[in-house]
């Protein structure tokens, strides 16, 4: 017995076949793709399974397309990237309460969800808006019916979390029909932040997964009936009984290809290297700032520049910079005792494996799944079949080195003052 998982990632789609255990067998399908055009990436979804059904399926969070009344899309996917809608979450931060807003469904009123979005394609494309017979998600467009599951209605930011509906303040706002979202039913379809937790046995208040992809986040999954949303983090609902839980960044990996573009970087081990070594702090906000602050219009910053300044100082202040903002997030997580690192955007350098431990005090398991989201979506639905899968496998083991510890703690806090200087201007 075996069942078939797909994902579909930012950048590619992934499908293979996991065995009763949660193992993969079989050959791993896989499709990259460059387009936001809805129905491009539907068809190769479709190559990708090659004329299967899949049993569970991981996407990716927060996106919004418009169809017609034949599923013609409308709109290209509007995924947490695109930040046009950044005026239009402000206008609706002037008209409702966002601290409110984020305690009933787990999100801000931030240009990566739904509210601002659709605020912003009613004023800038008011045809497209009218010619809209529904609103969905991805995973909603490709499985083809207007219907979501829990999950992906509630990574859309317009989800109550309490009444698992969408919410009424919301929709009034923004001027909005019930019946052009999706109904909310019971799907095997769960977002890819709560597939990642789950493939790599981060299902734990004390055990949070870090994921650097093409951004980052740090996350934890655990049962809870009446989520209470934390200020400064999201909060998701995974399914009736379990929540996702943690904050986002939008530098990642997409940081480590900026730098090697824009630096001649001749490579170079951060190993032997502390904060003391460069002088620098690094804000990294290059694609705006999402979890703590939620601050659309925040920009990178670098403190410190000299002539002395090297290309490998300013990558090594760069995933300094990351590792210290998810130290922010940790705080607010303060029954994590111990982080799994996944993503190919940070384990393909294990020197920044080393600077996040540094940076959270934490030890950090590396992962030894290779496709998290993918095998979290096969253990999900094996689950609801009833079986209970084997324990997520774990690799090397990165402590926080304590002749560090001062030089990173002082590191931290000269961030933490440059971060709040530069909020204050804004």
């Amino acid at each position: 017995m075996s069942v078939l998982a797909l994902d579909i990632g930012s950048s590619s789609v992934r499908a293979q076949r996991f065995d009763e255990g949660g193992n993969p067998v079989g050959e791993l399908r896989k499709g990259s793709y460059e387009t936001q055009d809805a129905a491009e990436v539907a068809a190769l979804v479709r190559d990708v399974l090659g004329g299967e059904e899949p049993d569970g399926v991981s996407c990716f969070a927060h996106s919004l397309v418009a169809v017609d009344a034949e599923w013609n899309p409308l709109t290209p996917i509007l995924g947490w990237r695109d930040t046009r809608s950044a005026a239009a979450a402000e206008w609706l931060r002037r008209r409702v309460d966002n601290d409110a807003v984020h305690a009933r469904t787990g999100a801000y009123l931030h240009p990566s969800f739904w509210p601002a979005k659709l605020a912003w394609l009613a004023e800038a494309e008011p045809e497209t808006w009218r010619r809209a017979e529904r609103f969905v998600s991805f995973a909603d467009f490709v499985a083809g019916a207007p219907e979501t599951s829990l999950s992906m209605a509630s990574s859309s930011g317009l989800l109550d979390l309490t009444t698992r509906d969408w919410d009424e303040e919301l929709l009034d706002v923004l001027g909005l029909e019930r019946e052009r979202l999706p109904a909310i039913v019971d799907r095997p379809t769960w977002i890819d932040a709560a597939c990642s937790n789950v493939g790599a046995g981060c299902t734990t208040r004390d055990r949070a997964a870090l994921m650097v992809g093409t951004s980052g986040a740090l996350r934890v999954l655990y049962e809870s009936e009446r989520p209470q949303p934390k200020p400064g983090l999201f909060a998701y609902l995974m399914d009736e009984r379990r929540v996702v839980e943690g904050g986002a960044l939008s530098d990642g990996g997409n940081l480590y290809d900026w730098l090697r573009r824009t630096l001649q970087d001749d490579g170079g081990s951060l190993a032997g290297r502390d904060p003391r070594d460069h002088g620098l702090t690094f804000l990294p906000f290059l694609g705006g700032e999402r979890s703590t602050g939620w601050n659309p219009d925040a920009r990178g910053t670098v403190h410190g520049l000299t002539f002395a300044t090297t290309p490998l100082d300013l990558r090594q202040a760069a995933y300094e910079g990351v590792g210290f903002r998810f130290a922010a997030i940790a705080e607010l997580l303060p029954d994590v005792t111990e982080v799994v690192a996944t993503g190919g955007g940070l384990l393909h350098d294990l020197d920044w494996v080393q600077i996040m431990a540094d940076a959270l005090a934490r030890p950090v398991l590396v992962s030894a799944v290779p496709e998290a989201s993918l095998r979290g979506a096969a253990v999900s639905v094996l689950q609801r079949m009833g079986h209970e899968p084997g324990d997520a496998p774990t690799g090397e083991v990165f402590h926080p080195r304590e002749d560090r510890a001062e030089a990173y703690r002082s590191a931290r806090e000269d961030q933490q003052r440059l971060y709040e200087v530069l909020r204050g201007e804004q």
